[in-house]
């Protein structure tokens, strides 16, 4: 391997693929993750190491690890990458970033009870900045967002999410979003506005997928009330919880964001505990500065901040 020279260049491009298989692990997530083949990805990886003079990867069994050496340049890569983002904010500076397109992802709830109203407010006072708006689900987002793909994730805040310490992002809490109990009608507690969650520890659930962090929550606030439920059914589409939880299937716990329109036969009833899924932002780190995304991360927060006043004046 050469020595690395005073003057040695790096191909940014090479060093982004480096810190995608430091997140993804094999050279195959690798590829996918950078729409690259596996071969592509490997030519990149070789190239860097020869930019750089020292080797960056070893072979472990079938797959490949990182040498020391990689993680070395890996932490200036993170500084590095910031620094560009808040280059790029810098540039966009000579614009007030009152046009232009912010591209935002979030799950399907934020979408429909934050995103929503937010770019209502953000047309009356910025009219010509515009949100493109992706659903995408779990920890996709962050993958978008360190990719390029979006510029804004809102997602649910919980232990699966990168930690706030992460370089690659700038996280911020945004919005405690309540869960309420989905009965049918003629439910015996149906009547009542409040319901202790140990009282409801010998009914049939409906949770989200088990995979899902909703299947999470729920385990989690009926463990708190003491009890794990009993989930018979597993579906992550809200209208399509309720409408099991109207047919007799069970009962639900349902966020205060979830708009659901098969409400005809079910009721929703506070309970205590009360879980709550947590909802934060991320951008890139570095970009939080940008005169675009500024205005739209306001707005995100004032948003969420209605949302929340009217949930405790309910």
């Amino acid at each position: 391997m050469e020595s690395i020279s005073n003057g040695f260049m790096i191909d940014l491009r090479r060093l982004k693929v480096l810190r995608e298989l430091r997140q993804r692990g094999t050279l195959a997530a690798t590829a996918t993750a950078l729409h690259l083949t596996p071969s592509a990805v490997s030519q990149q990886l070789a190239g860097l190491a020869k930019e750089v003079g020292v080797p960056l990867i070893e072979r472990q069994g079938r797959g490949v690890r990182l040498t020391g050496q990689a993680h070395v340049l890996l932490e200036h890569a993170d500084v590095l990458h910031a620094q560009l983002e808040r280059a790029h904010s810098d540039l966009a500076a000579w614009n007030d970033g009152s046009v232009g397109t912010v591209r935002v992802g979030a799950l399907s709830t934020a979408v429909s009870g934050l995103i929503a109203p937010a770019m209502a407010r953000l047309a009356s006072i910025r009219p010509r900045l515009r949100l493109q708006v992706r659903e995408v689900e779990g920890l996709d987002c962050y993958t978008r967002l360190d990719t390029g793909e979006l510029d804004i994730a809102v997602a649910i805040d919980d232990r699966s999410a990168p930690a706030y310490t992460d370089p690659r992002f700038h996280r911020e809490p945004l919005l405690a979003d309540p869960m309420d109990v989905a009965l049918p009608v003629w439910h015996p507690l149906a009547g009542r506005a409040s319901i202790e969650l140990a009282e409801l520890a010998d009914e049939s659930w409906v949770a989200g997928n088990p995979d899902g962090i909703c299947y999470s929550i729920t385990l989690d606030g009926c463990g708190s009330a003491g009890f794990r439920p009993d989930v018979r059914h597993f579906c992550n589409d809200w209208d399509a919880v309720c409408a099991l939880v109207a047919a007799g299937g069970g009962v639900a716990l349902v966020p205060h964001l979830a708009t659901v329109s098969h409400t005809a036969n079910v009721v929703l009833r506070s309970v205590t505990p009360r879980p709550v899924r947590r909802l934060g932002l991320a951008v890139r780190a570095g970009s939080e500065s940008s005169p675009m995304l500024s205005p739209v991360l306001e707005t995100l927060h004032a948003t969420a901040a209605e949302l929340a006043n009217r949930t405790k004046a309910a």
